[in-house]
């Protein structure tokens, strides 16, 4: 199992999820990378060549890190992976980010404002992705072709530290559906 933080975050960020994931039974590594400065450009090659070396086949990721997971298995469909579990990723594009971007803010995101502002038009590819979503406008989480979504009451920051949102992760990554 590997876990992917967001923007503006670093590695350190999913301890608290990789404990919850641990006291599950479960053996989360995590994927570091410079979200702003590098950019889906260096993550995304990175995001593979990890995914590929350690036969990983679930993943758990945090808002921007979803946005690199989905593109790491679109650039490399022969990929392991078999299930994802997005939180609170703005896989449909981020208003904010548009917003951000229109009002000069677009340096804060670095090389990763094109990828937040557009997300993805839908999923077609092999993995089961799931979105857990909190405190985001619903409609940016709501990609075509996933296999499940939920919401759970959360910030997005808060939704690494929500026993709720590890637990239906934990739930879709062993059934491929979230808890009702």
């Amino acid at each position: 199992m590997l876990l992917v933080h967001g923007i503006w975050n670093t590695a350190h960020w999913l301890l608290p999820l990789a404990r919850r994931m641990r006291a599950n039974g479960l053996a989360p590594a995590l994927f570091g990378y410079a979200s702003v400065l590098g950019g889906p450009a260096q993550a995304v090659p990175h995001l593979i060549e990890r995914l590929r070396a350690s036969r990983v086949q679930l993943v758990i990721c945090h808002s921007l890190g979803g946005l690199m997971t989905l593109q790491a298995l679109q650039d490399a469909p022969d990929l392991p992976v078999g299930r994802v579990v997005c939180l609170g990723s703005p896989l449909c594009g981020s208003a904010a980010a548009r917003g951000l971007a229109q009002r000069g803010g677009r340096w804060a995101m670095g090389r990763s404002a094109a990828i937040l502002q557009q997300g993805f038009a839908r999923w077609d590819g092999q993995a089961e992705i799931g979105q857990v979503a909190g405190n985001v406008a619903l409609a940016e989480t709501r990609l075509p072709g996933l296999r499940d979504h939920c919401v759970v009451r959360a910030s997005h920051s808060g939704l690494l530290r929500s026993p709720e949102a590890a637990a239906q992760a934990l739930a879709f990554l062993r059934t491929g559906r979230f808890q009702a």
